[in-house]
């Protein structure tokens, strides 16, 4: 039985180099399809993960404009609500290995995913956002946020994932 810390003491915890590696491995490398989408961490933090999608010619979804795919955008938005889930497990058990940590993920699961979109994507890039909302012991809760180069928000999401 590992020792909860307390969701006002997960913004505090700092992330072992083994434990970002792993996870970013895991996220960008493991789960294929994040490949597809060119999904790329830019920030981990236990209360807040940021990642970035370059636009290219595979992601568009309307030719006229270039604007990207509303299927890229709630697959995005998916994958980060987890990735903020997978961070704030890590965050809440510390005081287990970075290993021990990176294995809890294997039964993580989407429940749920709402994705309102606010305006057409058309950027070079895309920046994403997530948090965790609250991390129970069976479902997490997450909002996550898609947004333009110029940090336009073009889309929000909002998610429940099973965590056990």
């Amino acid at each position: 039985m590992t020792k909860a810390l307390h969701p006002d003491a997960v913004a505090s915890v700092e992330f072992e180099e083994e434990f970002i590696a792993g996870l970013k491995s895991i996220f960008e490398e493991k789960i294929v399809f994040n490949q597809v989408l060119g999904l790329k961490i830019t920030s981990l933090r236990p209360d807040r993960v940021t990642a970035r999608i370059d636009m290219r010619h595979e992601l568009i979804g309307h030719p006229a404009y270039n604007r990207i795919h509303g299927g890229v955008i709630s697959a995005g938005l998916d994958a980060m609500g987890g990735l903020a889930v997978m961070a704030a497990i890590g965050a809440r058990h510390m005081d287990e290995t970075p290993s021990q940590r990176l294995h809890r993920f294997s039964k993580l699961g989407t429940i749920d995913l709402r994705v309102d979109y606010l305006r057409p994507g058309i950027s070079e890039y895309f920046e994403l956002r997530a948090e965790v909302l609250r991390l129970g012991s069976r479902v997490a809760s997450t909002r996550m946020e898609f947004l333009g180069a110029d940090g336009k928000l073009f889309s929000t999401g909002a998610a429940a994932y099973i965590v056990s």
